[in-house]
């Protein structure tokens, strides 16, 4: 099998609740997201997904993307899907770094690859484990009452882990953790995300304020150092998130002792193959993971479900339903949350069949199309 064709669409994903804010006053209301179709010479598609948390979260842009597609495409035509670890190595041997441009390609040759053996991508990633997985809730950043609020309008919904947007004045952020952590009942998980943005000094304030919280310290700091400081100062668990963007991340930290949960996001890692491997070294280190990406739709949430529903539930710290924070669907078989839980399809690949009036013309086509002479 070769890859014949490669190409992108461009949707906007508008949000159900108007705007997500998080540290640093950075917020999205309509997120910018790539699909990518791998078309074969055996008349197999595959689909991915890369949608970056706006330019301001990780180096990664929507933009961007399309862009490193459109100079990375041409070298991968002719090559086969099939076998992603070489693939993988020809998108590095072709690009250097820019893990996010290569993991909607990575994720639509899975998508080939769980067709081709008429299996569904978690199979292929070591097998469904139960019937379905714990999602947590974002919860964008607001005052604390409102946030508290929230805490009590989504469990209605089956959420039982909840993810509140820190990160700014920490005095304020003191509050916010505490009026949420009075509204929580048996069985629910508070987890404070910072989203990098504490200084050390008022990390180090505020997991000594909320020492008597059950909370996870979530990425406080901006770099690996400052939030091993903040680490080695509270009593806390703690999540690592922006900092790990690869396996050798995962390996430091498990070394320095530095968290108690990675915070896996796939395409920061490059896409599912390199996820994948991080998952399974957690497990075989005994480290938890959050199971996600840095946003997306109906495809990005379908990959996120298999890898997650494929992870052994006892390591499986959370994940998340993307497509339910969005006002669009354009694919039909994306995994739909029930009572906060979520199950990857049985169907082959990731199960997914895009919408082709949704998606409209695509933005890219590789190569391009010969035009006939008269």
């Amino acid at each position: 099998m070769k890859i014949t064709s490669i190409r992108a669409y461009q949707i906007d994903l508008p949000l159900h609740e108007g705007s997500y804010k998080w540290s640093g006053g950075n917020s999205v209301s309509v997120f910018d997201t790539t699909v990518v179709e791998v078309v074969t010479d055996e008349s197999i598609s595959g689909w991915g997904e890369i949608c970056p948390l706006g330019p301001a979260y990780l180096p990664a842009y929507a933009a961007g993307a399309r862009a490193g597609i459109a100079e990375l495409a041409p070298r991968l035509i002719g090559a086969d899907p099939l076998a992603l670890g070489v693939l993988n190595e020809q998108m590095d041997s072709a690009m250097r770094g820019h893990p996010y441009v290569k993991s909607a390609i990575d994720m639509a040759c899975w998508d080939i690859l769980g067709k081709a053996s008429g299996q569904p991508i978690a199979t292929l990633m070591g097998g469904h484990v139960g019937a379905d997985f714990a999602l947590y809730r974002a919860i964008s950043q607001d005052t604390p009452a409102r946030m508290a609020k929230r805490i009590g309008e989504y469990r209605k919904e089956g959420y039982r882990k909840f993810q509140l947007k820190v990160g700014g004045d920490p005095d304020v952020d003191i509050e916010r953790i505490r009026a949420a952590a009075k509204v929580l009942t048996r069985g629910d998980v508070l987890i404070a995300d910072a989203n990098t943005g504490w200084t050390q000094h008022e990390a180090i304030r505020v997991a000594d304020a909320v020492r008597d919280v059950d909370v996870y310290i979530e990425q406080p700091c901006m770099t690996y150092e400052q939030c091993l400081a903040v680490r080695r100062h509270t009593n806390r668990p703690f999540v690592l998130d922006e900092v790990v963007d690869g396996i050798d991340m995962v390996v430091r930290g498990i070394a320095d002792q530095a968290m108690d949960v990675v915070n896996l996001k796939i395409s920061k890692v490059g896409g599912l193959t390199r996820a994948r491997q991080i998952r399974d070294l957690c497990v075989s280190l005994g480290i938890a993971m959050t199971i996600e990406d840095t946003w997306g739709g109906d495809i990005t949430t379908a990959a996120i479900a298999h890898l997650a529903h494929s992870t052994p539930e006892r390591f499986l710290f959370s994940s998340t339903d993307f497509n339910s924070y969005v006002t669009v669907a354009f694919a039909d078989g994306a995994p739909q949350r029930a009572k906060g839980r979520l199950a990857a399809s049985r169907a082959p690949g990731l199960g997914v069949k895009p919408k082709m009036k949704v998606l409209g013309q695509p933005v890219l086509v590789v190569p391009q199309p010969t035009k006939s002479r008269r």
